[in-house]
């Protein structure tokens, strides 16, 4: 679920592992594994990514990674409770978790600024459910990356990469330290920003016109801060003719992606 920040939006129209304790330290866990079949079975077949460190499965689950991505050196096939107790509370690993380094991040002027293509920048967007559903939204439509801030955004890992269903591996990431600077690089290397904001007068729809685009979401609540604001090209609003006046962050993204694909298309 959300966090009470992110929740209203402005969207307008081997041997037994370790066992927990209540002092145990669980913030950090999530930054560490990714679990979930298809987080981790993607994560699996990235190239990119670097040689696993650890990787937990039940006996069902190693038959089917051994059978699609061979013998893995570091797979121990353990009880599911087990594998439970490497991770979060209330973690569904589905039978298998996975640790492994991060993906590099990308650099800004590794994506592609041509007609049509769509990026998606998140303004303190924190909620680990959110972006990883906001990262599935960017991959199923096509997006060429999202980009996050560097503090104030979680890790591509844990319950955003399952949230994300494999994603995490199948859209690139940049993350930059300044939205606002990141915007001014963007547009000299040929992008337009298209904020979303509740209260602009253009629709989304009226924004859009096929060219590089980057679709900048604030969090929920809040919104764009203003300096971001004030580095877009233009600020639009999802036109709502139902008449709700909210949407979650995630919807919203997957709603502005569509548009947007309307346009391209």
């Amino acid at each position: 679920m959300s966090s009470s920040r992110e929740r209203n939006a402005p969207w307008k129209g081997g041997k037994k592992g370790p066992q927990r304790t209540p002092n145990r330290k669980q913030d950090n866990i999530s930054d560490e594994w990714l679990w979930g079949w298809h987080a981790v079975s993607a994560a699996l077949g990235n190239p990119a990514r670097k040689a696993p460190e650890r990787l937990l499965a039940t006996a069902e689950r190693t038959k089917e990674i051994e059978a699609r991505f061979g013998r893995q050196k570091v797979l121990e096939t353990l009880d599911p409770q087990v594998i439970g107790n490497h991770l979060p509370a209330g973690a569904v690993h589905q039978g298998v978790a996975l640790r492994v380094p991060h993906l590099q991040a990308w650099g800004l002027d590794a994506f592609e600024a041509k007609p049509g293509a769509v990026l998606l920048m998140l303004d303190q967007v924190t909620d680990p459910q959110n972006v990883g559903a906001i990262l599935r939204s960017a991959a199923a439509f096509g997006a060429s990356g999202v980009i996050l801030q560097d503090r104030h955004a979680p890790k591509l890992a844990g319950a955003l990469a399952k949230a994300a269903a494999g994603a995490v591996d199948a859209i690139p990431s940049a993350r930059v330290i300044n939205l606002s600077r990141a915007l001014e690089e963007l547009a000299e290397l040929g992008w337009r920003a298209v904020g979303l904001d509740g209260e602009a007068e253009q629709t989304l729809e009226q924004a859009l016109d096929g060219a590089p685009t980057v679709l900048v979401l604030g969090s929920e609540g809040e919104g764009l801060r203003r300096l971001v604001a004030e580095h877009c090209d233009v600020l639009a609003r999802i036109d709502m003719p139902g008449g709700f006046e909210s949407l979650n962050v995630s919807a919203a993204a997957a709603v502005a992606l569509y548009e947007a694909g309307r346009t391209r298309a």
